[in-house]
């Protein structure tokens, strides 16, 4: 098959794209928590000693600070510039489920409004040249009795009575003070609400990279990079699947390159935000120049997502060499939006996908998405120049290509080149789009051109 200048064009922005990556780069000088008093028993608290071989390693101009083989209990860990936290092959670093652990309150976001609320389990703020590193396991410890219940379900642990994330002095407040531009500082949660902590939060950060590790039984959403440039996440493991559990969702952030990773995920696993609604808008930060290549998605209610909380917009995301395939998996590639987040999203590459099994759809575009509520509004989103190429599916579920855009603003610019779905009880659904562009294309083995 013939590469045309445009597809090499792509290859070319892709790959200089990467080279622009900045990843960081430590002093060869190393700290070992066992040195500052952690004890690896599973059942001593380390906070204290992990904050003191953190904050040690930064005063001496960074390095990377070591945890060895054995089971680690703590509160959260804030990372600081120039420190490379390193779990070693063998140690298993767990988060206690105190509550308590996690306050004072920090500037933090959920569902894409900012708050301040308990504190990320690993978390940096306004920190540069930061890592966490090796093949040892984050385990957040979160299941049927710690923080997932907080979502409402009765699946998650969830009981009559007991609060939950919906109670009105929760959610509902915090889409209040979104709605009437309540500064943050005075969005305060934390004790006494029931909103979970994100697992894996660089805010406002240059150059991390986070490398090797396996993270598990995440609160909610696992990997966060809000506010963030120049991240890389590489040869990640995501085995959690609690509520909310999305893999990695980069936010109002630029310049992300996830590869080599394997997402088994209670949601999504890679979900591209940048803000809910008002808050999204105020902030008015695209998230852009985003690449994920080399990855396996297993369960998960999407593969690779954009959205829904898009509402300053993402463009320029390249997806490559991935492979997708569970009973569990609900869709291949989705964007989701509504007439309250609006937003846009363009130029979406993906290329050479092998995708066995999905339940609902390979490509899923829904500008009325929505689960709860009224979600019509006045900002009519755009989607434009989306690109499928070299993707094969063997069972696409129940739509082949499942369209749903807005007769104010259709979707323009869909291609699909060399794309062939087999297994799919509807091939095509389409509303409110302009024509797809099809070339050597097939679904259930009809032809499309």
């Amino acid at each position: 098959m013939a590469v045309s200048k445009e597809e090499m064009a792509v290859v070319d922005v892709v790959d200089e794209l990467i080279k622009t990556i900045i990843i960081p780069s430590f002093p060869e000088k190393e700290y070992s928590i066992m040195d500052f008093g952690a004890i690896p028993d599973g059942i001593t608290d380390n906070t204290e000693a992990i904050k003191n071989t953190i904050a040690k390693c930064a005063e001496g101009g960074g390095g990377k600070v070591i945890v060895p083989p054995g089971k680690f209990l703590t509160g959260p860990i804030h990372l600081k510039s120039n420190v490379n936290f390193h779990i070693q092959e063998g140690a298993e670093i767990l988060f206690t489920k105190d509550k308590g652990a996690y306050l004072p309150v920090v500037h933090t976001s959920y569902e894409g409004v900012e708050l301040m609320n308990y504190s990320p389990l690993i978390y940096a703020y306004k920190q540069k040249n930061i890592a966490i590193t090796g093949r040892g396991i984050l385990n957040g410890q979160a299941d049927n009795t710690n923080w997932w219940p907080w979502c409402g379900s009765s699946r998650y642990g969830h009981k009559d009575g007991e609060p939950k994330q919906r109670d009105e002095h929760n959610l509902p407040r915090l889409r209040i003070m979104n709605e009437e531009g309540t500064p943050v500082a005075e969005r305060i949660f934390g004790e006494g609400h029931n909103l979970r902590p994100t697992f894996v939060e660089p805010f406002e950060c240059e150059n991390v990279l986070i490398q090797g590790v396996t993270i598990t039984n995440a609160p909610f959403w696992v990997i966060h990079p809000i506010k963030s440039n120049n991240v890389t996440v590489d040869g990640v493991s995501v085995n959690s699947h609690g509520p909310n559990n999305d893999g990695c969702n980069p936010e109002y952030a630029r310049n992300v390159h996830i590869t080599n990773c394997i997402f088994n995920t209670g949601d999504d696993c890679i979900a591209i935000k940048s803000g809910r609604n008002e808050d999204g808008r105020r902030v008015n930060i695209p998230s852009e120049n985003i690449i994920i290549e080399n990855c396996i998605m297993k369960d998960g209610h999407g593969g690779v997502v954009i959205g829904s909380e898009i509402s300053a917009g993402v463009r320029n995301v390249y997806v490559r060499n991935c492979k997708m395939d569970s009973p569990n998996l609900e869709r291949a590639i989705r964007i989701k939006t509504n007439t309250l987040r609006g937003g846009f999203v363009e130029n979406v590459y993906v290329k050479n996908i092998v995708i066995g099994q999905v339940k609902e759809a390979v490509l899923k575009i829904n500008t009325y998405y929505g689960i709860y509520e009224n979600q019509e509004g006045d900002f009519i989103p755009t989607i434009k120049n989306i690109n499928l190429e070299n993707i094969q599916v063997a069972n696409g579920g129940k739509y082949g290509i499942l369209i749903k855009g807005r007769e104010e603003n259709p979707i323009q610019g869909i291609s699909l080149k060399n794309v062939h779905i087999k297994g799919a009880e509807i091939a095509i659904s389409i509303e409110n789009s302009e024509p797809i562009h099809y070339s050597e294309t097939t679904i259930n083995g009809k032809s499309y051109e």
